[in-house]
């Protein structure tokens, strides 16, 4: 099995109704010499969630006085605290320099994935609201304009707790199974998976 992996940059900024999928394709393109059946295609978030119109002026949000104490406690701003507040289901921990939640897809993850970087100045960007759906229309989109069969993942960046770095994770999936099942089966030395 041979895995290429291919960096596409988008030209221009990302900003509601950009056609995505035109600028993957082209990018795809340019880049690699097109998409072909079976290519995986992997997203950032933060450009589906501009694309999609997820972007907040900060100055528009008025925090609630729970968001203003939060913010204090845990060193962020009230307005993006707010906004964590208002994706999220539950406050699961908050100290200093940390807001973590249960968002309300039931993702756990700092701020209900309310990010400010890589976003416009005075802005913060917000998680697409359903990124399995968002995958699937990109994927349907990317086909109507190849004719290729392609999988998509939209990508996000989180933390890990006690280790330095980040990863990206796959929060939304089309055209492909995500998971792998693989309790029951055996391991190289013969161990049965399982969970507990």
């Amino acid at each position: 099995m041979k895995v290429e992996v291919y960096g596409v940059k988008l030209n221009g900024e990302v900003e509601p109704g950009f056609d995505l999928a035109k600028a993957i394709v082209e990018g795809a393109t340019r880049e690699a010499d097109g998409l072909r059946d079976g290519d995986v295609v992997v997203v950032t978030s933060k450009v589906v969630s501009k694309a999609e119109g997820r972007v907040v002026e900060l100055s528009r949000v008025q925090p609630s006085y729970f968001a203003e104490v939060v913010a204090k406690a845990s060193g962020k701003t009230p307005e993006v605290v707010e906004l964590a507040l208002r994706e999220a289901k539950r406050v699961v921990r908050m100290g200093r320099g940390c807001l973590i939640t249960e968002d309300v897809r039931g993702w756990i993850s700092a701020n209900s994935g309310v990010d400010v970087s890589n976003a416009p100045p005075g802005c913060a960007v917000l998680l697409p609201i359903d990124p399995d759906a968002s995958a699937r229309r990109l994927r349907e989109e990317i086909a109507k304009i190849t004719g290729r069969r392609v999988a998509v993942v939209i990508s996000d960046t989180q933390g890990r707790p006690l280790r330095r770095g980040q990863v990206d994770v796959a929060i939304g999936v089309a055209g492909m199974k995500p998971i792998r099942d693989r309790r029951g089966e055996a391991d190289l030395y013969g161990y049965r998976l399982r969970v507990k």
